[in-house]
């Protein structure tokens, strides 16, 4: 029996975006999922649009759920993953798009090898969705030590499988970069991710995404260093270099 794939979508104004990234999921070759699309406060259409789907397509697999109020992008996730009833934990931001074999391809890679946390590789696109031609390939593997110098886990690329991970490690914490802090702490528990090198995820990249501000990652690696895995001045430095260049690289 095809195990259910929980998709774990933090909506937050993105009103021009949404119905585009809901299609993208229903028209996935794996059909067995359910589509949490927690809505998290948005102050713009996002809800009508959002409404207009649902009324649309009435489809029993997408689920709204709302936030009490704007409690950014960690909690919202969080929340997603109470909700959760799948074996399998995937994220989607909601301005992202999934080719059509996405899920199928990645659920296939995790069965084989024996994964818990599984990653693909990407490509970056613009405003309107159209891939660049930029695609990000990701390693075969990436342990704790290799992940801090090299961040290509991309949050809407991720899947977990909850049998062989409990969902109560998957909670993210409540700081910046909240995404990556979480692969550090999973890969730090001992897990190791898996990547699937082939471009199955459009990243798109507006002008007005906290990833686009470079300053902020600069800052926001910095931190997870310092505080969130408590690494020492010289260690971080050493990580921060390496984590530097292939930014860089991924955005050339």
């Amino acid at each position: 029996m095809d195990e259910l794939v929980s998709i774990i979508v933090p909506v937050y104004n993105v009103e021009n975006y949404i119905q585009e990234t809901i299609a993208c999921v229903t028209a996935q070759t794996y059909e067995n999922w359910e589509l949490l699309l927690v809505e998290d406060g948005s102050s713009d259409g996002t809800l009508k649009e959002i409404g207009h789907c649902m009324e649309e397509r009435k489809d029993p697999r997408i689920r709204l759920i709302r936030q009490p109020s704007n409690m950014g992008a960690a909690r919202a996730r969080n929340r997603g993953l109470e909700e959760a009833r799948g074996r399998y934990i995937a994220y989607l931001d909601a301005d992202d798009l999934w080719m059509p074999g996405k899920l199928e391809k990645e659920l296939a890679f995790m069965q084989e090898k024996g994964a818990a946390f599984a990653f693909t590789g990407y490509e970056f696109a613009d405003e309107q969705g159209r891939g660049t031609g930029k695609v990000v390939h990701v390693p075969t593997t990436l342990c704790y030590r290799q992940a801090l110098s090299n961040t290509t886990i991309f949050t809407t690329t991720v899947m977990f499988d909850t049998a062989k991970i409990d969902k109560r490690q998957l909670e993210m914490p409540v700081i910046k970069s909240e995404d990556s802090a979480l692969w550090f702490r999973v890969l730090r528990n001992g897990y190791t991710a898996y990547g699937l090198d082939e471009n199955l995820v459009l990243y798109r990249r507006s002008g007005n995404t906290l990833s686009a501000n470079k300053l902020e990652a600069i800052r926001r690696i910095w931190h997870l260093y310092r505080h969130s895995e408590g690494l020492s001045l010289p260690r971080s430095a050493w990580h921060f270099v390496f984590w530097a260049v292939r930014a860089v690289r991924r955005r050339l």
